[in-house]
C-alpha cells in the first residue's frame, strides 16, 4: 500500500532538512578551516572579543556571537552561530551570563571551550553596592554571581594572561608571541587602573545611581556605591517600591546624576532624574562594542562621566 506524505508532513520533512543543511553549510563557511594559518576563535560577547584580538593578534581569526547593537543577556544561537561553536578551535564565553552559549557548549563544546568565569572568583551580586529586597529576585536568576568582572581591570589582565596559556596548548608554535602580547595588554591595563585610582580618588560623591547593577566589580575596586534600579538583568522592570527606594536614596546622597546604559532604555533613569532634579548620563557596562574606539577608550569615557558626576577634584 501506497502512503501519501500530507501537505504538512512535507513541509515538516523539509524544513528539517535545509535546518541541517544550512547547518552544515554554515559550519563549513564560518567555522574552523577558514584560514589554516590562523587559529579559529569564537568569543561569546564584546569584552572577550577585545581580549582575543589584542591577545591573538594575525595569529587568530576572531568570531564574535553577540551583534552589535544587541543585548548580550538575550541572546539566542541561530544555526549559523551553533555553526560557528561547532567549528571553533577556541570558543571563549562566561558561564552563567548567556544561557544559550551555555547550552550550545554544553553541546557542542567539549575541551575547546574556554570558560573565563573559571579565572578568577566572581563576586557576589550585590558586591559593590547596597543590598536590597527590591533587588533579589533577579539575582537569584544569576546564581547570586555578578558575571561583569571585565568592569575591573586589573581582573580583566588576569583573565588575558590565562587566555593567551590557551591559545598557546591550540597553537603551541607561537606560545611565546600570544604571552607577550598579553604581557604588553596587561601593562595598557595597569595603567588604566591607576588612571580610574587617582582620578576617582578624591570626589564629593561615592555613590552612583545606574540603571541595573552592572557595575559592582567597578565600585568594589574602586571605592564606590552602587545604587541599581534592577539587577543583573538590564531589561527587568523595577517595582514600584524599588523605584522609591532610589529615588529617596537618590536624594539623601544628593545625586546630580542618574545613570543608565546604550543598550537599554533610559525611561525610568529619566524619570527619577526629573523626580530628584538630577540629569541623566550613559555609564556604559561595555557589554557591547563602543560605537567608537575600543575597551580601553569606553572605559576612558566612564572615567571621565564618573569625575563629572561625582565632582571629583
Amino acid at each position: 500500500m501506497t502512503v501519501r506524505a500530507t501537505p504538512r508532513a512535507l513541509a515538516a520533512a523539509t524544513a528539517a532538512l535545509l535546518a541541517v543543511g544550512g547547518l552544515s553549510a554554515c559550519s563549513d563557511s564560518d567555522g574552523g578551516g577558514k584560514d589554516p594559518d590562523r587559529v579559529d576563535v569564537v568569543a561569546a560577547f564584546y569584552p572577550l572579543q577585545f581580549l582575543a584580538e589584542r591577545i591573538g593578534g594575525d595569529r587568530v581569526a576572531v568570531g564574535n556571537l553577540t551583534k552589535p547593537g544587541a543585548e548580550p543577556h538575550d541572546l539566542e544561537l541561530n544555526p549559523r552561530q551553533v555553526g560557528q561553536v561547532v567549528d571553533a578551535e577556541l570558543i571563549v564565553y562566561l558561564t552563567g551570563f548567556q544561557p544559550a552559549v551555555d547550552e550550545a557548549v554544553e553541546q557542542n563544546g567539549g575541551d575547546r571551550a574556554f570558560d573565563v568565569a573559571g579565572v578568577t572568583p566572581l563576586l557576589d551580586a550585590a558586591a559593590g553596592g547596597h543590598d536590597h529586597e527590591g533587588e533579589a529576585g533577579h539575582e537569584e536568576k544569576d546564581s547570586g554571581k555578578d558575571p561583569h568582572l571585565w568592569l575591573d581591570p586589573t581582573r580583566l589582565a588576569t583573565v588575558g594572561d590565562k587566555l593567551a596559556e590557551r591559545l598557546g596548548t591550540v597553537d603551541p608554535d607561537h606560545a611565546a608571541d600570544y604571552t607577550a602580547r598579553a604581557g604588553a595588554l596587561r601593562a595598557e591595563l595597569a595603567t588604566l587602573d591607576t588612571e580610574y585610582a587617582e582620578g576617582l580618588r578624591t570626589c564629593q560623591r561615592r555613590e552612583i545611581v545606574t540603571s541595573h547593577t552592572a557595575f559592582g566589580y567597578l565600585a568594589e575596586h574602586y571605592r564606590l556605591e552602587q545604587i541599581g534600579l534592577t539587577g543583573l538583568t538590564p531589561e527587568s522592570e523595577p517595582s514600584p517600591q524599588r523605584l522609591a527606594e532610589v529615588t529617596n536614596e537618590a536624594r539623601e546622597h544628593r545625586a546630580t546624576t542618574i545613570f543608565f546604559e546604550t543598550l537599554v532604555s533610559p525611561k525610568v533613569a529619566e524619570t527619577i532624574a526629573r523626580t530628584v532634579g538630577a540629569r541623566t548620563a550613559v555609564l556604559d557596562p561595555i557589554e557591547g562594542p563602543p560605537a567608537e574606539g575600543d575597551y580601553l577608550s569606553a572605559m576612558r569615557t566612564n572615567l571621565q562621566t564618573l569625575r563629572t558626576a561625582l565632582d571629583c577634584s
